[in-house]
């Protein structure tokens, strides 16, 4: 039987709270395949709320999978659920992954006319091609067998030896079996969920977090549990309770240079992540992609914890080449080879001349001066772009004091999608629904300061900003 609260002072949309609520309860099995929800004229007199918002909660539901829609009998919870409540069919997961692959078709498919304002990439002309092109014809020039084998499961072992002192530069100790190199941070998180977890467990996720890992979490079959994301990190007192009540073996997190926020974890609510995760013995993992983009290193949830609890995965595409594939994960020694296993079942290996060539473009000094400049440029970038929105009408989320991304809205504009869907053919936006774990609508919007600082860029934004206010 459905029991719902709502709270019209409570800060969020009526819609909302409902959205959530009904899902919350088919996800935890309190209504099972088949259950008739009460009529809309039932709920909106029990709510005391517009029949308006009920048809707009249960036809969002609908939309999402959760709810289907008998003409003249009303509303049931789906039966493409299974047995267990959670976990949608493999196709109706594909359905509900719909709206992240708009914004992924989006980027790739978009008129070269049309800026990627809320791409997650650098564009082609800021990245090293021509250290890369160095490198390559150092590396072919070499001799031996690398052009042709198959590499070692772990990994290549010098640039896996280098990357300890990497991360001892974040304070991080990691001898060489415990990193295992990976085709990017893609497969890296894929190979962790496989490891970890099984369809109709749960693990906690940013809201706001990275659309891509749950579109994945969402074809695994896992229950996904969201926790709100401050300016200063999590919500920890959400996470504690969720921890308390569903056992979570998971928590998928960023600490520095959050995608989409861009805000950083504070240490006092690291030191709080990490204790809810001893207290209800969950795994962190934490991704951090978006690394070479800080000029101040600052402590990751791994430096503290010292890879105790906390799974760390990193890649280079983001300021290499998304062609180039390298990432890794450094996690304990009896967790790596777990992982060797399943990444020498599902893939062999990786490549070990990409490894090889990043090994070289890291070791001769080119990278890290490389980066250097790459990080001044970006910087600027992001001071010049956080004074144009302010001029134009935007909120900030926060003033990001390193990465690629601000998260910004349009006061009394309650849901973005319209926004980019308007503008779509001119500029490419990219909506906050998105980085949703649950899809639910969202006001904000992520973006790449670096196409933004562009005064062409600019002037469509103004026109978005102008329509939205007419």
């Amino acid at each position: 039987m459905l029991s719902l609260v709502v709270t019209p002072a409570g800060g969020r949309p009526l819609v909302d709270q409902i959205v959530a609520g009904v899902k919350l309860q088919v996800d935890d099995r309190r209504l099972a395949p088949g259950s008739k929800l009460p009529s809309i004229r039932d709920l909106a007199k029990t709510l005391n709320v517009s029949r308006f918002t009920v048809v707009e909660a249960y036809d969002r539901l609908v939309a999402m999978g959760y709810l289907q829609s008998r003409r003249g009998a009303g509303f049931y919870v789906a039966a493409s659920l299974t047995a267990s409540g959670a976990v949608a069919a493999p196709l109706e997961n594909y359905k509900r992954n719909e709206q992240l692959l708009w914004l992924v078709r989006q980027l790739q498919e978009a008129d070269e006319n049309a800026p990627l304002a809320g791409g997650p990439w650098l564009p082609n002309s800021w990245l090293d091609e021509a250290g890369i092109r160095q490198s390559l014809n150092v590396l072919a020039r070499k001799n031996g067998p690398h052009l042709l084998e198959y590499g070692h499961p772990f990994g290549y072992l010098p640039l896996r030896e280098h990357l300890t002192l990497m991360l001892a530069g974040l304070g991080i100790n990691a001898q060489s079996d415990q990193i295992l190199l990976t085709n990017g941070t893609s497969q890296a998180l894929e190979l962790i969920i496989t490891c970890l977890l099984k369809p109709g467990d749960a693990a906690l996720v940013d809201d706001p977090g990275y659309y891509n890992m749950f579109g994945n979490l969402r074809l695994h079959g896992i229950e996904m549990l969201a926790v709100p994301r401050n300016r200063d990190g999590p919500d920890v007192n959400v996470l504690e309770a969720l921890a308390a009540e569903r056992r979570p073996k998971v928590y998928f997190t960023q600490s520095v240079m959050q995608n989409p926020t861009g805000a950083d974890m504070s240490p006092h609510v690291a030191f709080r992540v990490l204790q809810a995760a001893e207290r209800h013995n969950f795994l962190i993992v934490e991704d951090d992609i978006f690394s070479d983009l800080q000029a101040r290193q600052t402590p990751r949830l791994a430096t503290l914890d010292q890879l105790n609890r906390v799974i760390y995965a990193r890649s280079f595409s983001k300021t290499l080449s998304g062609s180039l594939r390298v990432g890794f994960i450094a996690c304990s020694q009896p967790l790596a080879n777990q992982l060797a296993d399943i990444k020498m079942l599902t893939s062999i290996t990786s490549s070990q001349f990409t490894e090889r060539l990043l090994y070289l473009m890291l070791v001769d000094g080119h990278y890290r001066k490389y980066l250097a400049r790459l990080q001044g440029r970006v910087g600027e970038a992001r001071i010049n772009v956080a004074r144009a929105f302010t001029d134009m009408g935007f909120e900030l989320f926060v003033e990001a004091s390193d990465g690629l991304f601000v998260w910004a809205r349009l006061p009394h504009i309650e849901d973005s999608v319209a926004l980019a869907k308007a503008s779509a053919r001119r500029i490419v936006l990219a909506p906050g629904v998105l980085f949703r774990p649950h899809l639910d609508r969202s006001p904000w919007m992520r973006f790449n300061v670096v196409v933004c600082d562009d005064k062409r860029v600019q002037g469509l934004l103004q026109h978005v900003v102008s329509a939205a206010i007419a």
